[in-house]
């Protein structure tokens, strides 16, 4: 792990309990990273932790529940860290969720209501909180995960395609930031926003041996796709889009 990006790294993720970050946790331990990992599930958590830690060999991998829709709790959290190991050089954002309609017409707002704070608020926090210790870092990364459907809505998710659209302009304000803030020599940092059409994982298949989960992201190629952000210059994948699924 010497010639790793990410060795010495410290990575914070947020929403780690799902299938996506224990995949991230395990893939970003293998490289050499000391992972710091959030979900609002503490037992999800510890799993998770638990689970990147057998992966990785021991690697140091540590889980935090973390009210991510509390904005002093998730600065607390970052200045933790940062005490804690004295820097930081990345924040995975993973927090997700989805609701939808039939049509267009049946769309319910108390739907938006949740997706703002799931998909948007959430991002606003870890961003502000965060923002200023990464841009210390000669290697800070600020990953979104996105949806195509940010880019393409349909009819049944207007609420879910409107909440990822506004955290993808979040982050790309974000990157705006780490492009000022390096000056005429280029970001030194970088909010980039990977984005994918849905996940797919190993119990979604064995639920649906049958399916074809066409354009879906397997949780695993996410995680090799998180780690890699750290192989590009801050330059290269500041404020850009990284389409993992066809681009519409």
């Amino acid at each position: 792990m010497v010639n790793s990006p990410l060795s010495g790294a410290v990575i914070a993720v947020a929403g780690a309990g799902g299938p996506a970050g224990r995949a991230t946790l395990i893939r970003l331990a293998e490289a050499g990273a000391t992972v710091v990992a959030a979900d609002n599930d503490p037992e999800r958590l510890a799993e998770a932790v638990d689970a990147a830690r057998y992966a990785a060999g021991g690697a140091t991998v540590t889980g935090e529940p973390v009210d991510l829709l509390d904005l002093d709790s998730t600065h607390a959290w970052a200045a933790h860290i940062v005490e804690e190991f004295g820097h930081v050089d990345g924040l995975v954002h993973l927090v997700g969720g989805w609701r939808g309609s039939e049509t267009f017409t049946k769309t319910s707002l108390d739907d938006w209501d949740f997706l703002e704070l799931l998909l948007i608020r959430t991002v606003q926090h870890t961003s502000l909180a965060f923002h200023e210790a990464l841009q210390e870092s000669e290697r800070g990364r600020y990953v979104l995960i996105s949806a195509s459907g940010a880019t393409k809505p349909t009819a049944g998710n207007a609420a879910y395609s409107a909440a990822k659209a506004a955290a993808e302009a979040w982050t790309l304000a974000m990157g705006d930031y780490f492009r000022k803030a390096g000056g005429a020599g280029g970001p030194t940092s970088a909010a980039t926003i990977l984005v994918v059409k849905a996940l797919v994982h190993e119990a979604m298949r064995a639920e649906r041996p049958h399916a074809k989960f066409a354009g879906f992201t397997d949780v695993t190629d996410l995680a090799e796709a998180i780690t890699d952000v750290w192989n590009k210059s801050a330059a290269e994948v500041n404020g850009n889009r990284l389409w993992l699924t066809e681009q519409p």
